[in-house]
């Protein structure tokens, strides 16, 4: 595959899954992601964990310009910490970026798109992007280019985010994916 790399299987999602149904109140409580104008995120539910400064404060172009996230507060609520500090220091990952869960009900999309403008996607030389599938079904499938892959509950992936990109949800359940931005070595 040229887009796509499964890095890991049988991740413990259980933790976060758990978290997630006891606070229920943290999806979409920041929705600038799901709400600018044009975005491809539309359908989707998101919890923001480390993005772009103050919702009141951001902008489309501040988001793209941005290259210094800020913590939300959520990072304190939810149990990310063992799922990303090992993926880190598994890609030997220096820093971290933007971190946040996004879920896609059943029949919902990300429409097509690609992270290739702004100061944060010129930095993808040295930028990585995984996808912890913390709830993946059959069904819930990822377009990347050319290539079509199921992601699935405990795998995590990288893949290309310059180049247009889609997700749907045909399964039965909620797709959930954390996704964690990271600074690797160049």
């Amino acid at each position: 595959m040229r887009y796509f790399q499964q890095i890991a299987h049988g991740v413990d999602t259980t933790p976060m899954l758990l978290a997630l149904q006891r606070h229920p109140e943290l999806w979409n409580a920041d929705t600038f992601r799901t709400t600018y104008p044009g975005t491809p995120h539309s359908e989707a539910d998101d919890i923001l964990l480390r993005y772009t400064g103050p919702s009141a404060e951001r902008s489309v172009d501040t988001v793209i310009e941005d290259d210094k996230p800020v913590w939300l507060p959520a990072a304190r609520v939810l149990p990310w910490r063992p799922v990303v500090l090992d993926l880190m220091r598994r890609v030997e990952a220096y820093q971290l970026d933007r971190l946040l869960i996004t879920r896609l009900r059943p029949g919902a999309r990300i429409a097509p798109h690609a992270d290739n403008v702004g100061e944060y996607a010129a930095q993808n030389d040295e930028r990585a992007r995984f996808h912890v599938v913390l709830q993946g079904l059959p069904g819930s499938i990822y377009h990347n280019g050319d290539e079509t892959v199921a992601m699935l509950t405990g795998s995590v992936w990288t893949f290309t985010p310059r180049e247009v990109h889609a997700v749907e949800n045909n399964s039965a359940d909620d797709r959930i994916h954390l996704i964690v931005d990271v600074c690797l070595v160049p």
